[in-house]
């Protein structure tokens, strides 16, 4: 079992640089695999579109104004003081991004860091955020499966040429190339689309909440149904209330568990302070989980 650090660009570790340094570090020296971020670029005043996790549809409580970096750029300033974690996007809204650009922008962060970045998409869900980044809501589903495909033809094939509804390139190199065959595709969302989507081309699937066999089961289902071995689909869960489901969630598939470092839209938080994350650490290093 994989242990992740999530949210990390959020609460106290996004108004204090020091602090996020100072949690990355010791996560690293205590064992954890990799440091999670989140993603919104802008969070339009008065928002009406509803956040899927939480019963009143306001993203931490109703705060709009929140300190949250870019997690592309926070990632790569972390990797810059670290040499093994790896960082990922839980998640990144892929269809607010220029896929092409994206595809550079990852690429370079893989390289440079020597392989350490997993890459967690989703769709997104507040349509007022498209809307001031001007891009189009309705189609946003279609776009993501377009644009994963686009960027993995930029990271792997030796002239990339991609034809699509949204995007379109002819022997466009796009260097340097992961170091990574590819970088990891972690599907996340708790629905039936996403968990369908992992399956369909997914590296992994990860849930927001909790550890649904039902979407489990149907990303592994899904993955069968399109040719892929679903063995190879990495599943990611957050980390349960009770520390003592972990080895029933090991017996199901999963690989990798991600433990809260703030409470943003109501996590449990199990992790505050770098000192905890020591501390965890060494837990989890005395209690392996096959």
């Amino acid at each position: 079992m994989k242990f992740g650090l999530r949210y990390c660009n959020t609460g106290p570790f996004a108004i204090d640089t020091s602090l996020a340094e100072e949690l990355v570090l010791a996560g690293e020296a205590a064992g954890f695999e990799s440091a999670w971020t989140v993603e919104h670029t802008v969070v339009p005043s008065g928002y009406e579109s509803a956040y899927p996790y939480s019963p009143d549809g306001k993203m931490a409580g109703g705060v709009e104004d929140m300190l949250m970096p870019d997690p592309l750029m926070w990632m790569a300033y972390m990797a810059g003081i670290t040499s093994t974690i790896k960082f990922a996007t839980g998640i990144l809204i892929v269809p607010q991004h220029n896929p092409v650009v994206a595809a550079k922008q990852i690429a370079t962060l893989d390289y440079m860091s020597g392989g350490r970045v997993l890459i967690g998409i989703g769709v997104g869900w507040m349509r007022e955020e498209f809307d001031a980044i001007g891009v189009p809501f309705d189609d946003r589903g279609r776009r993501t499966d377009e644009y994963v495909a686009a960027m993995r033809e930029l990271w792997t094939s030796d002239r990339p040429t991609f034809h699509g509804e949204f995007v379109n390139f002819d022997a466009a190199y796009c260097r340097p190339q992961p170091v990574q065959d590819s970088v990891p595709i972690i599907v996340g969302g708790d629905s039936k689309v996403a968990a369908r989507r992992a399956g369909r081309l997914g590296d992994g699937y990860f849930p927001a909440r909790g550890a649904p066999a039902e979407l489990l089961d149907l990303a592994r289902a899904t993955a069968v149904e399109h040719g892929r071995n679903p063995d190879d689909l990495e599943l990611t869960t957050s980390m349960p209330d009770d520390p003592d489901e972990i080895r029933a969630l090991a017996a199901r598939g999963v690989s990798r568990i991600v433990v809260p470092v703030s409470p943003l839209a109501g996590l449990q938080t199990a992790i505050s302070t770098p000192e905890e994350a020591t501390r965890f650490g060494e837990i989890i290093a005395t209690k392996p989980v096959a």
